[in-house]
């Protein structure tokens, strides 16, 4: 069946729940004694998504997934790949995702975001907004909708910072038998041609300890 494209690209909505960026100290002080223990090397996880209704969904989720050219966001100085030149560096590291949709409704996808963020030896200042988009495909086919968010991020003096972002998204069916299967929602970094390039070929740098470490491609 085809699906309603013109319909879905005037429709589709985005709203953010007003989450918004905090330091790891502001989480940490944040976070309920649970979710401190879910810490894992200083990395903090996403944290749930908001449950939706417990009735069963008229069909299968959209697939929701991290676009592997946009998922790191790496600034370099002059461009050429070396610790030195690494200015602010940023990783969408997970995402969990629900959805919910019954009789003719609309498609509500609900979406924790992790990124982690980083600033090398040629940050310029303890704070940056970084920007990011959401994009609800036709599975493997036509975009059908976009939409840009900026994350405002202060690292407060250290070298990394854990934001968890919550999302929403609705997408409007065609009829009660468009099914979430027949949809993808993607997610990635608002990225120069130059970054999507260096994420092709596998290479990333993580700021550990105020230094960036490159990480080479995977063999």
């Amino acid at each position: 069946m085809r699906l309603a494209t013109v319909a879905l690209a005037a429709l589709a909505v985005f709203a953010s729940t007003g989450a918004h960026a905090q330091s790891q100290e502001q989480r940490q002080r944040d976070r309920s004694p649970n979710e401190q223990q879910e810490e894992n090397g200083g990395r903090q996880r996403p944290a749930r998504v908001a449950p939706l209704r417990s009735v069963a969904n008229s069909g299968p989720c959209p697939f929701v997934k991290i676009l592997y050219d946009a998922a790191r966001f790496v600034e370099l100085d002059g461009g050429r790949a070396a610790s030195a030149n690494v200015g602010y560096t940023g990783e969408i590291e997970g995402v969990t995702a629900g959805c919910a949709y019954h009789g003719d409704e609309p498609i509500t996808v609900q979406m924790n975001v992790l990124f982690n963020l980083g600033r090398g030896p040629q940050a310029t200042g303890d704070q940056r907004t970084y920007r990011y988009w959401i994009a609800v495909t036709e599975r493997n086919a036509a975009v059908l909708a976009k939409e840009y968010f900026d994350l405002p991020v202060d690292f407060e003096g250290g070298a990394t910072a854990s934001v968890t972002e919550e999302q929403s998204v609705v997408i409007p069916r065609a009829t009660a038998e468009t099914s979430g299967g027949n949809f993808e929602v993607l997610i990635g970094f608002d990225v120069t041609p130059e970054m999507a390039e260096f994420n092709r070929t596998g290479s990333r740098f993580r700021m550990t300890s105020g230094q960036a470490a490159a990480t080479p491609p995977a063999q």
